[in-house]
């Protein structure tokens, strides 16, 4: 099947509330305009580089969501576009984020990155951390984001029983939070491979690429 048949395909079994975010990294631009043109306005990459040059390139009416690991000293790259930034992993980040929105009038909307893996390799706070933040008179000041939910990554395992029961502690996370803050909506987990799995745990956002455009390609 072709990018618009998959694309076509996987909508077909997304719940109404559940958003698809098509995973656009290492993809070139005419693969990304297959997409687009079959309906699809938001993408996720996870390069801000790689991002700024779709953006400046493609049809403004594309909502681009920062998916990947955020170098604070580069936000300003993608400060003044960027409609959603899921990885947000820590106080300092996002004052950088607020900072750089700013500077362009904005409020840019975000998300706490939750670490649910056991892998060391992945990024993300402590449900704990996340609390603390939220409750904060530092975090209270930031005019300019706004913190609209919460995204992890689950293991990377076949043992699927252990990727449901980080699905489900970020669910549980995300309602004791949302005590704190009510401008919380969206649960940002699964990808290609688990992505039914999460949203039968909760999820309302779901990053899909390779089930889309196919293998991804790092050599470009």
């Amino acid at each position: 099947m072709g990018i618009k048949e998959n694309l076509n395909h996987i909508k077909s079994q997304l719940p109404e509330q559940v958003t698809l975010v098509a995973v656009s990294k290492t993809k070139p631009i005419n693969e990304i305009m297959e997409a687009y043109n079959a309906g699809q306005r938001i993408f996720g990459e996870n390069k801000i580089q790689e991002m700024v040059d779709k953006y400046e390139e493609m049809p403004k009416d594309i909502e681009w969501h920062m998916i990947g690991h955020v170098q604070r000293n580069k936000v300003k790259y993608m400060a003044e576009f960027v409609s959603l930034i899921h990885g947000v992993d820590s106080f300092k980040l996002l004052k950088e984020i607020n900072k750089q929105a700013k500077k362009h009038d904005r409020i840019i909307n975000c998300l706490l990155q939750i670490k649910i893996a056991k892998e060391d390799s992945k990024f993300g706070m402590s449900a704990e951390d996340a609390s603390t933040l939220l409750q904060s008179d530092s975090f209270s000041e930031l005019n300019h984001v706004k913190i609209v939910g919460l995204m992890g990554m689950a293991t990377f395992t076949e043992d699927m029983k252990q990727v449901e029961n980080e699905f489900k502690f970020l669910k549980s996370t995300f309602e004791n939070l949302k005590s704190l803050n009510t401008d919380l909506n969206i649960i940002s987990m699964g990808m290609s491979g688990d992505y039914e799995l999460a949203i039968s745990c909760g999820s309302t956002m779901v990053r899909i690429g390779s089930s889309i455009f196919g293998a991804r390609n790092y050599n470009n």
